[in-house]
């Protein structure tokens, strides 16, 4: 189960590749009418191998590596066509306009685009989905209780590319009344794995009864429901945070290392966010003075690591420069709606480039949980347990949340407390299990989100 999603993607990585070849072979076998020689198709793997390294790269920004693609294929096809006409843009530009190419490939890279385009549809939507679907899916009982574990099931049950199912889900309460009428039901649905909530109160009584059953009586393997929610969502179950979550997972661990490489990365990536944003002003400057008055930048409180304050940079995205509030009102927005050129900043998240200057000051990371401004930061620390545990690490521009999380529709940003809370159980899987590998991963869907907004 927990393997599963990291396997298919490894699968989907080496057939990629293994299409980005064979779609070349085919293509030289279609233009000279004959098998290539091993001259020729040397000549143009040199070339061709590079343009392959982009495209996996684009793939990779794409999502078409994630496990969502590789468990949901409803929105596939629409995903690879345009990033297939992204890769098309990438491969005119890498063959028309660099120089030193030493072959012509111009006269080959349409039916080469072509090949690809069909063979990538054809390994993607028809013959991958077939060698990764189970045969048979492991038959499991969930135990527990409350919203996260019915989540889970309804998550599960509803794709049969898990590599169980859950066939019985049972309460504290349903084992205390007849634990013996429990362990026969586990018989009868022949049951293979148990999945636990061990961490729920309710549930802990009754533990020695279940490890019995399935260590003492053998017949059970057994996963932590912790476990299985977090890699199933890419988030913490909020409910585990009810108990000694921080001690175990965010104390003892030397940073030193990672924490200095980070702030190199940072220091470029301010570097390169300060000079864009320098190249854009003036235009923005223009733009703006066609829609009415107002400045260009604006700046807000917002929190910083730790609770501290800091004062935020970022270009004006909406009619008057107010202060944000510490609610979230439809009312504020008619008053102050966002701008034509601010749509645009908002959809590129160009509106954010003005924070390189809290980059390189070190108040604020290119990678971390997204910081709040102060009023309702305030207001969501009152109203969400441990919310404020998540500024124990410096705050991003960007974050694990902002790229995996889907809002209510019009909406780029949490608009409820409900819609706060998953972003905080994003933020933790985050503060869990940050490192720079994760880091370098959010950094390239962020450019992926920005580059392909419609498409996300």
């Amino acid at each position: 189960m927990t393997s599963s999603g990291r396997h298919s993607a490894t699968l989907l990585f080496l057939g990629d590749i293994v299409i980005f070849f064979a779609s070349l072979w085919i293509t030289l076998l279609i233009r000279y009418g004959t098998l290539p020689t091993k001259e020729l198709l040397g000549d143009h793997l040199v070339s061709f191998s590079l343009l392959f390294v982009l495209w996996i790269l684009v793939f990779y920004m794409a999502g078409l590596y994630s496990k969502r693609v590789v468990l949901f294929k409803s929105a596939l096809f629409g995903i690879i066509l345009r990033t297939q006409i992204a890769n098309i843009i990438l491969a005119a530009l890498f063959f028309f306009f660099l120089p030193n190419i030493g072959i012509a490939p111009k006269t080959n890279l349409l039916l080469y685009l072509v090949v690809s385009l069909a063979l990538i549809l054809m390994w993607r939507l028809a013959f991958f989905p077939r060698i990764t679907r189970p045969l048979a899916r492991e038959r499991a009982a969930l135990i527990g209780s409350g919203a996260e574990m019915h989540e889970l099931a309804a998550e599960v049950n509803g794709n049969p590319h898990y590599h169980l199912s859950f066939v019985l889900t049972a309460s504290a309460e349903e084992m205390k009344a007849d634990f013996d009428a429990f362990s026969r039901r586990l018989k009868d649905e022949r049951v293979a794995l148990l999945v636990i909530d061990a961490e729920r109160d309710t549930i802990r009584p009754l533990l020695p009864n279940l490890y019995e059953l399935a260590f003492v009586r053998p017949g059970y393997a057994v996963l932590d429901f912790h476990e299985v929610y977090e890699e199933v969502f890419d988030r913490v179950p909020l409910s585990l945070l009810e108990y000694d979550w921080f001690l175990k997972n965010l104390s003892g661990t030397d940073e030193s290392f990672y924490l200095a490489a980070k702030r190199m990365i940072d220091i470029v990536g301010g570097l390169v966010m300060g000079f864009i944003t320098v190249v854009v002003t003036p235009i923005l400057w223009f733009l703006m003075r066609l829609e009415g008055p107002g400045p260009v930048f604006i700046t807000q409180e917002r929190i910083g690591q730790y609770g501290t304050r800091i004062r935020a940079y970022k270009f004006r995205s909406m009619r008057q420069n107010k202060a944000a509030s510490s609610e979230w009102t439809i009312e504020e927005k008619k008053d102050n709606p966002v701008t034509k050129v601010g749509s645009f900043l908002r959809l590129t998240s160009l509106d954010e480039f003005p924070q390189f200057i809290n980059v390189l000051k070190g108040e604020l990371s290119l990678v971390g949980p997204r910081n709040d401004v102060e009023g309702l930061g305030k207001r969501l620390g009152e109203a969400i347990p441990y919310y404020n545990m998540r500024y124990i690490v410096k705050p991003g521009i960007t974050g694990w949340a902002q790229i995996n999380q889907k809002y209510e529709p019009g909406h780029i940003s949490p608009q409820s407390i409900e819609e706060t809370k998953v972003r905080l159980a994003y933020d933790f899987y985050y503060i869990k299990n940050r490192s720079l590998a994760l880091d370098i991963v959010i950094a390239l869907k962020t450019v992926k989100r920005m580059l392909f907004r419609v498409a996300g």
